[in-house]
């Protein structure tokens, strides 16, 4: 089995005398936990045990609360990556880390933030290709891209492309054919994940997305077609885009290591 990305980078800084030896095992250990007061445990071990950043879900938080969090996390860690962001949680998040001197990238169309404190995301060279149907399924094609691109992937995209005008799929997958695996976002009946799994040689994600209404509306006529596709996909839950794009990125990132 190749060795851990994380952990061999971790080895490396300490061979450069950039962190000490405690710092260096506190890290190893997988199982280092931040508590943000009595609001939250925040799991710094993941990225070495599982090979994918912990993750702040927002919803259900106050504004307070995840500002907090945002701001404990992004100075422990170096980065924060938040999903499900609202416009009110947004601006909590903005003001607290500009207090705190930490940077803030909003992938808006996301509703993801990125907190840091300058340190840059990896660069793995994996690549990870996202399409959707339609223009509607571009917000969960964007969670999961600003995920998998947090996980050091390039990202190529591919919007608005589904079954409806079939022709202009062909020349988008054209462009596409160098990924290692390919995310498709689609909702009303869900059919092109498995038109795309038919013409490429790579794993394809299928993304259930919750457009679409009348009779299984809100993504459960989509999520049925891509349970049953006779094409060989993988399938993650209605609107998922977080799950879609950790789990390209963990398999683009396997594609090229060493």
């Amino acid at each position: 089995m190749p060795a851990n990305r994380t952990l061999a980078a971790l080895l490396e800084r300490y061979r450069a005398g950039e962190i000490s030896l405690e710092a260096a095992a506190q890290e190893i250990e997988g199982l280092r936990l931040e508590a943000v007061g009595e609001l939250a445990q925040i799991d710094l071990g993941r990225q070495v045990r599982c090979g994918l950043p912990e993750a702040v879900l927002a919803e259900g938080k106050s504004a307070a609360q995840l500002a907090a969090i945002v701001v404990s996390h992004a100075r422990a860690a170096g980065r924060c990556i938040v999903t499900r962001v609202s416009v009110e949680q947004a601006d909590a998040v903005r003001r607290a880390t500009g207090e705190a001197g930490l940077r803030l990238e909003e992938r808006t169309e996301a509703g993801v933030l990125i907190a840091s404190d300058g340190r840059e995301r990896p660069r793995t060279g994996g690549v990870v290709a996202i399409v959707t149907a339609g223009t509607s399924d571009i917000p969960v094609a964007e969670e999961a891209r600003a995920v998998a691109e947090e996980m050091g992937c390039t990202v190529r995209c591919a919007y608005d492309v589904g079954a409806a005008g079939i022709h202009r799929l062909f020349p988008a997958l054209k462009a596409l054919l160098g990924a290692h695996v390919f995310v498709v976002a689609a909702g009303r009946e869900g059919t092109l994940p498995a038109v795309v799994a038919g013409l490429v040689d790579r794993p394809v994600i299928g993304v259930p997305v919750s457009t679409g209404y009348g009779y299984q509306g809100e993504g459960q006529a989509a999520l049925g077609s891509m349970l049953q596709s006779c094409s060989v996909i993988a399938v993650v839950n209605i609107d998922a885009g977080f799950v879609a794009g950790a789990f390209a990125a963990k398999i683009a990132n396997q594609a090229v290591s060493p």
